[in-house]
């Protein structure tokens, strides 16, 4: 037992040496994480690139969203009738928060560029650096409102 600590200890010691501390490893995770949902999102919604955004994940993907199927191919027809129905979707996302393996998103999207388009939360959980599941909620941005905050 007594030899599993010393070589933990070491190992630890020898890690935070080099640098690498597990604080600074999860924030690695954390940043890697954000930067896979948001190159995902651009390459769906902005820059139409079903292919490309496949990639990005699991080979189990795990879909909330009503609207969808599961996996990738649920996720592919999802996305081809959007760009059928909406050619011009484009997607601003405002915020990025990263906490583990979560990923959330605060976006302001438009189906049409005229439109003054619909809040979303878009969040995701990643295994291996891979999206393997997503929850989202949306709510139309109103041409009034009570306060002058706005949604983002």
């Amino acid at each position: 037992m007594m030899t599993d600590r010393r070589a933990f200890g070491f190992g630890l010691a020898a890690a935070t040496a080099a640098g690498a501390t597990p604080a600074h490893a999860a924030d690695d995770v954390r940043e890697a994480n954000k930067r896979t949902v948001l190159a995902f999102y651009d390459a769906a919604l902005n820059r139409s690139n079903i292919d490309e955004a496949a990639a990005y994940l699991g080979p189990h993907f795990i879909q909330h969203n009503p609207r969808s199927k599961d996996g990738v191919e649920g996720f592919r027809a999802l996305f081809q009738d959007l760009k059928t129905q909406f050619p011009g979707v484009r997607a601003d996302v405002k915020r990025a928060f990263s906490d583990g393996d979560f990923v959330v998103l605060h976006v302001h999207a438009k189906l049409q560029p005229e439109d003054l388009g619909l809040a979303i939360v878009d969040m995701f959980r990643l295994e291996g650096g891979k999206i393997v599941e997503h929850w989202d909620v949306r709510q139309a941005i109103p041409e009034t409102a009570a306060n002058a905050n706005g949604m983002f």
